[in-house]
């Protein structure tokens, strides 16, 4: 296992979308939940798109991450047209080069967080990408907690378990998910912190869907979804 990060070509974004839409019928009207996006996410950009209920954002999660098949355009992650992928092959490179981070952290109840972070290598891949679980739970803050199980975390404690386990191969993008939405006001400026210290010291692309705009700080660059379109951000959001 090593902890050297892959050279990443930071000329080629870690997200491109091209005229991405997503549409489903509802009766005799099409309805569009991404409708005709347009991204490009840099490595080592932390980009937030805040926005409604219902207007897009965790449809263009999907779509990004591969876990929805856009019904127009396409969609580059590091590069790689993920469209042409097999299911299989598509499973593989989510594997390999995606990394999602959920707003429950989403973690085994039996395993400590060590090896939380340890499972990722057992299920296979290229062990090349894979980080010392050890030294990424001590870029956390959590090296003291290795082995501790879910139960005995802080909500904090657990949001950065899952952000260390979706980083443990470094990933071309990570796709974050409301991460604050259960945490007091100091554990969400933490972890905000920590994804965008992680997503600029390893060139990462990040995506990350809030309602919390006081998070809005660590972040780069906000869009904006409405009607499942991205915007530049109003003065009043």
């Amino acid at each position: 296992m090593t902890t050297s990060a892959p050279t990443p070509d930071t000329a080629t974004p870690g997200l491109r979308m091209s005229g991405v839409e997503l549409a489903f019928q509802d009766g005799d009207q099409t309805l569009y939940a991404l409708a005709g996006i347009h991204l490009e996410v840099a490595r080592g950009e932390v980009l937030a798109v805040v926005g409604p209920s219902g207007a897009g954002k965790s449809s263009l999660l999907a779509v990004a991450g591969g876990l929805a098949t856009p019904t127009a355009g396409t969609v580059e992650v590091g590069g790689r047209d993920i469209g042409g992928l097999g299911r299989r092959e598509l499973t593989r490179f989510r594997r390999d080069h995606v990394g999602f981070v959920f707003q429950s952290g989403n973690l085994v109840p039996a395993l400590t967080a060590r090896d939380q972070l340890r499972l990722v290598g057992h299920l296979g891949g290229d062990r090349s990408r894979l980080r010392d679980p050890d030294a990424l739970l001590n870029a956390v803050g959590l090296s003291h907690r290795a082995r501790r199980k879910p139960a005995t975390l802080s909500g904090g404690e657990r949001q950065r378990v899952g952000i260390a386990r979706a980083l443990m191969a470094h990933p071309d993008l990570l796709l974050v998910d409301e991460p604050t939405a259960a945490l007091d006001r100091r554990n969400s400026h933490d972890v905000a912190r920590l994804l965008a210290e992680e997503t600029h010291e390893h060139g990462v692309a990040t995506v990350l869907v809030t309602h919390d705009h006081e998070i809005l700080e660590h972040c780069d660059r906000v869009l904006e979804m409405v009607d499942g379109g991205l915007r530049p951000v109003s003065s009043s959001v």
